[in-house]
């Protein structure tokens, strides 16, 4: 095992290994899953009971994303500084205030779009810090098999997105979608419960800046670009479906929000998850590169069936096969880049997690935006969000090349 890039000083409360760190960093995976995709599964409901156009709801994914992808910038600065440890007990903190405030400011401030917006902007902080935080965490930990424990970590996402989604299905239908506050609060308290477990766990570092690539010189290397635009299209092929799956569901299908929900939103999830656990437990067996290009073709296919169908339940099929295939794209990108780009540090995943936070601020905006010009129709919207499959297979075949020609030098 390779430790020539690991800082091994890790300091944790007596009764706490590698595995409790690699525990919590799977539940900060599932806090920032909650963060993601708890909020739009209540759009239709923020658009009823507060009358916020779609357009106004379509800022709300956006701002999410902007200030994700801001402290994906900000983070370089000061995540070395203060360390990983401190900085994801931070996120989580952010993350957990994020959704209290969602509970309580619309129902206490007059400008109920206003209370909405200033919680998305706390636990988008959160959500922005843990991305860049807890990648590195795990890439630091002195562990056998690194790509399949990424892919493994990533997966929690999806299995975060679809636990959010069926905890919350079930909440509605028995409690009720008007007690849905109640739910924020209950999320709330995974980052708020998750924090004070990362204050106990052992944290290891990658070493610092000077033994790997510095900034300047990654962003004059035309393969590391190439992994940005992956990146950008990751993000932006996962979530311009998974934000709007709920929707999609509801107002193609004309069914309940429990079905819309569990339709919807929560298969993409869980095929999402499927596909990452696949390559974690399969990954040594499967060409990286060439597994994720029959993928792009593979979400490609998907956005054309669920935009183009004239069959709702064949459209969702679609979304669900979006969800398949995209689950390897942001932690395959991330093995990619480690892989090529030797010396991995703390300012590169910041700089990826960068790219794919601006893909994911990206496909959700255009799709809202497109949509809300078309009169509401989502289909309008995914089609014209074709672009980003498109993307990731053109910049898969760049990547190819660009490895076949340093082979052959």
């Amino acid at each position: 095992m390779d430790t020539s890039n690991i800082n091994l000083k890790a300091k944790g409360l007596r009764g706490f290994n590698i595995q409790h760190t690699l525990f919590a960093s799977f539940i900060g995976y599932v806090v920032q899953a909650i963060g993601i995709n708890f909020a739009p599964l209540l759009f239709l409901t923020f658009q009823r009971d507060y009358e916020i156009s779609i357009e106004k709801i379509t800022f709300l994914v956006t701002i999410n994303f902007v200030i994700q992808l801001l402290m994906d910038a900000l983070s370089t600065g000061f995540v070395d500084k203060i360390g990983y440890k401190a900085s994801a007990v931070i996120a989580h903190f952010f993350s957990a205030t994020g959704l209290f405030a969602m509970a309580f400011l619309p129902g206490i401030m007059e400008d109920k779009y206003l209370g909405l917006l200033i919680a998305t902007f706390l636990y988008a902080i959160g959500g922005g810090l843990i991305e860049v935080v807890v990648s590195p965490i795990v890439e630091a930990l002195p562990i056998k098999k690194k790509a399949a424990t990424m892919s493994l970590l990533h997966s929690f996402y999806s299995w975060g997105h679809a636990a959010v989604v069926i905890v919350s299905a079930l909440f509605f239908l028995f409690i009720g979608i008007d007690k849905w506050e109640i739910l924020a609060v209950i999320w709330g308290l995974v980052p708020f419960f998750n924090a004070f477990f990362y204050m106990c766990v052992p944290v290891y570092h990658l070493d610092g800046e000077e033994k790997g690539i510095r900034m300047g010189k990654l962003f004059r290397m035309k393969f590391f670009w190439i992994m940005l635009v992956l990146m950008l299209g990751a993000g932006a092929a996962e979530q311009a479906v998974s934000q709007w799956a709920s929707v999609f569901a509801e107002m193609g299908l004309g069914v309940s929000k429990t079905v819309g929900d569990i339709a919807g939103p929560c298969t993409f999830a869980i095929l999402m998850g499927i596909s990452r656990v696949f390559y974690a437990k399969c990954g040594s067996k499967v060409n990286l590169s060439i597994f994720m290009l029959w993928s792009g073709v593979l979400c490609l296919f998907g956005y054309l069936l669920a935009a183009l169908s004239p069959i709702p339940v064949i459209g969702l099929i679609g979304c669900a096969i979006c969800g398949l295939s995209v689950g390897i794209m942001w932690p395959g990108t991330f093995n990619l880049a480690a892989g090529g780009l030797k010396g991995s540090t703390t300012g590169m995943f910041a700089v990826l997690a960068l790219a794919g936070d601006a893909g994911c601020t990206l496909g959700p905006t255009l799709v809202g935006m497109v949509s809300g010009r078309m009169n509401n129709s989502m289909q309008a919207g995914i089609l014209t969000a074709t672009v980003f499959p498109t993307i990731i297979i053109i910049f898969l075949l760049l990547y190819k090349r660009e490895m076949r020609t340093k082979a052959k030098d």
